[in-house]
């Protein structure tokens, strides 16, 4: 329980307020010794409760010891918008008895306004890594006086090629602070080399995966190609029961193809890509959240960041690139103890990528059959020992009849060909006799 844990008075009371009653396994983990000042490493994935456990230590601190005349004390940077999003409504939970003010500074808002914003002196900013960087070089905002540096989803921002900007930005942050880092996964080749730039005697939490995907039902059904998997998609979404869903595709076009798809029957969609404008994806999350639309068609901008109560359904219309990427997919569902449904559509081609996520993370999809849709296809025949298709030996080419041209000795390449000799005789007199057509055979009118 939180009451056990010693914090500041209006952070219990703003616990109590958002009935957050009993913390996460990474809460448990995490809150004792970042209160403690240590600098921390966490492994966790989303819907793990993450954003409390770094949020609550931090705030704490920040309450207990006011200083009205520092700059930003709080840096969180995040890798998308959304989950910067997610990051400010906990953080206005919790700190909605203390006064303390915090920001969003990101990409697709007017940077004068941000600018405003900054000038206000808050407590915590949560930022995007390349907005933020363009901050720091207009010289708009200092971050000399940052007491708690957090790195919410590293891997993912080190995916989106952020990591010179990160620890650019860690580098202004020039006063004393504590550092946490947080990633879904650790085999990510530049989180290991990020920790040892920016914490100092790091305490290592790893919350395993496998007691986050007991609540999640995995299914995978055989589809025949695009067109059957938007057909299978329509059939789903009429006839399972859920209240809110996500289908991912892995392009934008895909996105809005299958959005129209879906609109066309009679469906409640919306669809969020990259080119969606940030005050547009603002709307549709609003929408989603209310239930005037209740399915999202997404690409993988979505699957972090997402955080969206009632989700029971996610769809991969695409299968994800990465076992990392399914579980961040997956992650929308099953949240807080509920139950979720995954259900992956695979074709020939995702079959192979289907089973290296099952053997990556240590599952097996439950097969499923829709009879009134029942694919040709049904896996593959053959099977290698590590559990992706065989594929088909190359048949030998046929002997030609015509035998294989004379090759040319490597002395004589470059070399000019002698010219075929000619018999010396009266009637050619060393040269070959001019070849003339013949006249045409006179046919019969």
């Amino acid at each position: 329980m939180f009451e056990s844990i010693e914090l500041h008075p209006k952070l219990h009371k703003a616990i109590e307020a958002i009935k957050w009653q009993t913390p996460t396994d990474v809460q448990k983990h995490s809150i004792e010794p970042a209160l403690a000042g240590k600098d921390l490493l966490i492994s966790a994935e989303t819907g793990s409760g993450k954003t409390g456990a770094y949020l609550i230590p931090s705030l704490h601190a920040i309450m207990s010891e006011g200083k009205p005349a520092t700059g930003i004390r709080m840096l969180i940077m995040v890798p998308t918008r959304e989950l910067a999003l997610q990051v400010k409504k906990d953080c206005e939970a919790l700190c909605q008895f203390s006064g303390i003010k915090s920001v969003i500074i990101r990409g697709g808002q007017e940077f004068q306004y941000q600018a405003s914003l900054l000038r206000r002196n808050p407590e915590i900013v949560i930022a995007t890594p390349g907005r933020l960087t363009e901050h720091l070089e207009k010289q708009t905002t200092s971050l000399s006086d940052v007491e708690f540096i957090v790195l919410d989803e590293c891997d993912r921002m080190l995916d989106m090629g952020f990591r010179d900007e990160v620890l650019d930005i860690v580098g202004h942050c020039t006063g004393k602070h504590q550092s946490l880092l947080l990633s879904a996964t650790l085999k990510h080749k530049g989180v290991a080399q990020v920790a040892q730039s920016i914490l100092n005697e790091p305490e290592f939490i790893k919350i395993k995966t496998d007691s986050l995907q007991e609540n999640i039902h995995q299914q995978i059904i055989f589809s025949d190609g695009v067109k059957h998997k938007e057909k299978l998609v329509s059939w789903l979404l009429d006839h399972e029961d859920f209240e809110k869903a996500i289908v991912f595709t892995k392009t934008r076009a895909q996105a809005v193809e299958l959005t129209n798809v879906l609109r066309y029957n009679k469906l409640k969609v919306s669809s969020l890509h990259g080119e969606v404008e940030q005050d547009i994806r603002n709307k549709i999350m609003a929408k989603f959240r209310e239930g005037v639309v209740n399915v999202i068609v997404a690409t993988d901008l979505a699957a972090r960041g997402l955080d969206v109560d009632g989700v029971d359904l996610v769809i991969n219309f695409d299968m994800a690139q990465s076992g990392d990427e399914h579980v961040h997919r997956v992650g929308r569902t099953g949240r807080a103890g509920q139950s979720g449904l995954a259900i992956s559509l695979i074709t020939t081609h995702d079959y192979n990528l289907m089973s290296s996520i099952e053997r990556y993370l240590k599952i097996k999809f439950e097969r499923r059959v829709i009879d009134p849709l029942k694919s040709v296809y049904t896996g593959p025949k053959n099977l290698k020992a590590n559990g992706k298709a065989a594929g088909s030996k190359k048949k030998k080419a046929a002997k030609s009849s015509k035998p294989p041209a004379k090759k040319r000795h490597k002395k004589d390449i470059g070399k000019r060909r002698e010219p075929a000799k000619v018999a010396n005789t009266p009637e050619t007199g060393g040269f070959a006799p001019i070849k003339r057509k013949p006249k045409p055979t006179p046919t019969e009118d």
